[in-house]
Order: structure tokens, then C-alpha cells, then sequence
């Protein structure tokens, strides 16, 4: 194996840097109405972190860097410039730097061969101890980028990007684990910061080690609070606070030591009080491998989790009520036919403050397909969210991976890392009698290929899931963009990324929200309330 790691470029597509406010998605998918004399214009800077991948010895972590074509087309936006630079590192209170439990420093800022990690800001990002050969940047948009490292303890990453770079860059990063505790394939679409996350899910249990990362991308500390909620609220003594983040540096959290009462399916809620940081959980459990449980939509009314693959073997659901009032919800799954009611499961019912846990088992009976929670008959309407654990074989041949809700793709949204083979798209559009019509681009491959382009018709209530286009002459990698076409209904999305590992089924599952790669910028003069509300 190489040891390699890249230069990296991009970010994904946050909220920044234009002059004005953005329109985005509310929570239950509606956008807020623009002044009809706005203009939406490509945002011009972005951020994205990586969290450290993995501390196994039996490790492989690809990283797929990629930035949209045409996402600036007709818009004065000058040349990109992007980069990934590698961050520091700071010792887990309970003991561990990572899943593993092994500290990556000594406590000095020091790495294992006392190279000091994350200085300097040369945008290559150098794996200690061995031969390093960084990979050109991203060159232009269009063509994803990839680079891969086997060292154990690699850092994580911090990036930002502009002008032509910054709209819609995502970068994916997919780890192996050949043996061992979190065995599998790990995946996970680099988030951007942000300051507030909730993670459905996560567990405290003696049998799981779920570990919180969260990153700092800014020049000065940060500031966070962590609370874990269950079946009967907060958890005894669950409540880290003023946990500070130094600028530019990852600082790692094992959840089960927040408290004294194991529980498996608890929500963490990750509060930052002082600048912003990326947060996802590493989860790693003994028997059914491992994989990241990235942060969920934030809590809305209707929430929709797509992409449960067609042989999975074992779905669970968790959610959380966060507000004052309790939720009552319709469950559907949304089938390649129309959607129907899980056996024995017409309503949930969420108390307010609290999470509750439901084994879905093997719900979807050969059939791939989404699930979709609204507000029941006579219900509040009260705001939730959730995640999915999924599961796939069986006995001691199985692996997991989490689904959380997500939000619905408006205007594009773009996954990297995929293959020629074992690869699967699923679009959902969630509101029955609105079709949902999407223009999927495959893009050029990262050694070499032919962009094509292809337009699904998704009849509404149903899932879609397919074997997605490839470019013409695939080498290496490919990006899959996301578009609804004009008229078209609610659509929201999911790749599945799958790789047999020695009989056990690995498998990945990223949700693909909308970019936000563009914000609607006011006249001069105008009136700024509707667009800050």
C-alpha cells in the first residue's frame, strides 16, 4: 500500500462571503421567498473540515476532492483557490485521540515521531513517518482529485476555498478497516462548520465506542457545550461544558465517559457557543464493524431519511423531539411503488425532550426505499429529527452504517468517491402526486473519462434507486451531481458506496443535501428582514 496523502482543494459549499444574506432551505423543505429584485449569485468562499480517518495499522483512507462545472456559469467570479491543510490534535480527556482510544500526540503537540503536526500552511499535508509525494491540486472544476494514505493516526483536516472553487466543492473521504474493532468501510462527506449539530443514534453503550471530533477551522478558540438525551431526557450527568477547541485544531470526546448510565440509543446535541467548528461521531462497535454517523437536518416537522438499501437486514430508528412540545408521526416507507405503513407502526410518538428507539428489522423486504415521517393526523407539528442504523448480512458477517435525515436538494447537490462498481443512487421524492424530475451528472473520472448526464423521473411517494451513469471511458473516480429540473417536486437524495470485504458486506451510506452554493443578494437599498427572518 501507499503512503501517500494529498494537497487538497475545496470545500464544501457553506454559507459565506457574499455581500448579503442567503436564501436556503427552511427546515421542512419550503425556501423562503426571495424579494423578487434579488439576485442569486455563487457564493465566493467556503469551508470544509475531514476528521482525523482512522488509527488502525490495517487502514486505507481515499480522499476525493471535487468542485462542480458551470456552478459560477454568467457570474463575475474571479479564479479558485482551495486548500486542506493538516490540523492539530488535542488528547481526548478520557485518555484516546480517536475510536481506537490511542492518543496521536503526547500531550506536547507532538505526533508519534515527534514531528509537530498541523504547523505551517503550505496546503500539502505531509503523513509521518514515511515516504510523502503529494498529489497536484484541483486544477479546475469538473474533475474530481483523489489521494490516499495508509498511516495510522493521519490528522484531520481544515480547508477553505474561493471564487471559482468555493460553490458546491465536496470532499469525500472513505476509509477501510481490514480487522479489528469498526472493521468495514467508513465513509463521510466533509461537513462545514457550523454551531449547532444533532446526532441521533449515538450510544453509551458498553459494546460501542462512539467518539464525538469536533474541529476548529478558525483563528481563535472555540467554545462547546455537549448534552446526551434518552428515552427519559438528559442522561444522568451527560452534560460536558466550556470544552475549548484552540484554533485550527480537533479535539475528540468519548461519549461514554460523559456518563454513568449506559444507553443505546441516545442524541447528542452539540452546542457551540464561541465560533464555529465541524462536529461528526466515529462509531465502532465489535460485531457489527464500523462507520461515521454524520449530523442530522435540523429538527423540522416532516423529516425524510433516504437511501435504505434492498438487502438490508436490520433497520433502526432513532429520534429526538428537541422542543417544548411532544411529536406524533405518520411512519411511511417510501417503496419503488408508493408508500406504505411498516407493519404494526402507523404513529410515533416522541416525548418532548426525549429520544425514542424503534426496530424496524428488515423493513424493506427486498425493496429499496426511504423513510418518511410527518406529522400525524391531529398532531403538533412539533419540530424532530433522526437517524437510521442499517444493517447488512448476518451473524458474524455484518456491517452498519447510519442514514440520518436529510435535507432536500433545491438548487444541486454533488457526492465524490464513486466507482465503477458498487454503487447505488437513491432519490426519493417524499410528497405523493409531485413527480420529482432530476438531472443526475456523472463527471469526468479523476484519471480519465467523458462526462454524461441522464434525467430521472421520480413518481412522488415512491424511491428510485439506481445503478448511477458513469462517465464514457471511466479511470479512477467519479463525482455524481444532483439537479432538480424546472417544476420539479421535493426530491431528496443518497449514495450508497458498497466493497465485499473477506464475505462481510461493507457498505456506506451518504445523504446528499443541497450545496448552498448560492445565496440571493438584495438590491441596494432593500429591505433586508424578509431574507434574515
Amino acid at each position: 500500500m501507499k503512503r501517500t496523502m494529498m494537497s487538497l482543494i475545496g470545500a464544501a459549499a457553506g454559507l459565506a462571503a457574499v455581500t448579503g444574506a442567503a436564501v436556503v432551505a427552511a427546515p421542512d423543505g419550503a425556501a423562503k421567498a426571495a424579494p423578487q429584485s434579488g439576485t442569486r449569485l455563487p457564493v465566493q468562499r467556503s469551508a470544509l473540515l475531514c476528521p482525523a480517518p482512522s488509527s488502525s495499522e490495517v487502514s486505507d483512507t481515499t480522499y476525493t476532492s471535487f468542485a462542480p462545472k458551470g456552478a459560477t456559469e454568467g457570474a463575475a467570479v474571479k479564479k479558485g483557490t482551495a486548500k486542506l491543510v493538516p490540523a492539530g490534535t488535542v488528547k481526548d480527556a478520557a485518555g484516546g485521540g480517536d475510536a481506537s482510544g490511542k492518543s496521536q500526540k503526547d500531550g506536547k503537540g507532538k505526533g508519534k515521531d515527534g514531528a509537530t503536526e498541523g504547523a505551517g500552511d503550505s496546503g500539502t499535508l505531509t503523513v509521518p513517518p514515511r515516504d510523502t509525494k503529494p498529489v497536484a491540486p484541483l486544477q479546475e472544476a469538473g474533475k474530481p482529485v483523489t489521494a490516499t494514505t495508509d498511516a495510522a493516526g493521519a490528522p484531520a483536516l481544515v480547508g477553505d476555498a474561493d471564487g471559482t472553487l468555493a460553490p458546491g466543492w465536496t470532499v469525500q473521504q472513505t476509509t477501510s478497516v481490514a480487522a479489528g474493532s469498526g472493521r468495514g468501510l467508513s465513509g463521510l462527506s466533509c461537513t462545514a462548520p457550523d454551531t449547532t449539530f444533532w446526532f441521533p443514534g449515538v450510544s453509551t453503550d458498553r459494546d460501542r465506542q462512539d467518539y464525538v471530533h469536533l474541529t476548529n477551522p478558525g483563528p481563535t478558540d472555540a467554545e462547546v457545550d455537549l448534552e446526551l438525551r434518552g428515552r427519559d431526557g438528559a442522561l444522568s450527568g451527560a452534560t460536558a461544558e466550556d470544552i475549548t477547541v484552540p484554533a485550527r485544531t480537533t479535539v475528540t470526546r468519548l461519549l461514554s465517559t460523559l456518563t454513568s448510565s449506559p444507553t443505546t440509543n441516545a442524541a447528542l446535541h452539540v452546542v457551540v457557543r464561541q465560533g464555529r467548528v465541524g462536529a461528526a461521531v466515529q462509531v465502532s462497535d465489535a460485531r457489527l464493524g464500523g462507520d461515521w454517523l454524520p449530523p442530522a437536518a435540523d429538527p423540522a416537522a416532516s423529516v425524510v431519511l433516504p437511501g435504505i438499501p434492498k438487502d438490508a437486514t436490520s433497520v433502526r430508528l432513532v429520534a429526538v423531539a428537541p422542543g417544548a412540545a411532544d411529536a406524533d408521526l405518520k411512519v411511511q416507507l417510501a417503496t419503488p411503488t408508493g408508500l406504505i405503513t411498516p407493519a404494526g407502526l402507523e404513529t410515533l410518538h416522541v416525548k418532548s425532550g426525549m429520544t425514542t428507539a424503534v426496530d424496524l428489522k428488515s423493513l424493506t423486504q427486498g425493496e429499496a426505499g426511504s423513510l418518511v415521517l410527518t406529522p400525524a393526523d391531529g398532531g403538533s407539528g412539533a419540530p424532530v429529527t433522526a437517524a437510521l442504523r442499517v444493517t447488512r448480512g448476518k451473524g458474524a458477517h455484518q456491517e452498519m452504517a447510519f442514514i440520518p435525515a436529510t435535507r432536500p436538494v433545491d438548487k444541486r447537490a454533488t457526492v465524490a468517491d464513486n466507482r465503477a462498481k458498487g454503487g447505488t443512487l437513491s432519490l426519493v421524492a417524499p410528497v405523493k402526486g409531485k413527480d420529482a424530475h432530476v438531472k443526475v451528472t456523472a463527471s469526468a473520472g479523476s484519471e480519465g473519462g467523458t462526462p454524461v448526464s441522464k434525467t430521472y423521473t421520480v413518481k412522488g411517494g415512491t424511491t428510485l434507486a439506481v445503478d448511477p451513469p458513469r462517465p464514457q471511458g471511466l479511470k479512477g473516480s467519479y463525482a455524481l451531481t444532483v439537479e432538480p429540473q424546472a417544476g420539479s417536486g421535493p426530491v431528496h437524495a443518497a449514495r450508497t458506496l458498497t466493497q465485499p470485504m473477506g464475505g462481510i458486506p461493507a457498505f456506506t451510506v451518504q445523504t446528499l443535501p443541497d450545496d448552498r452554493g448560492s445565496v440571493v443578494v438584495p438590491t441596494t437599498g432593500q429591505d433586508l428582514s424578509l431574507l434574515n427572518d
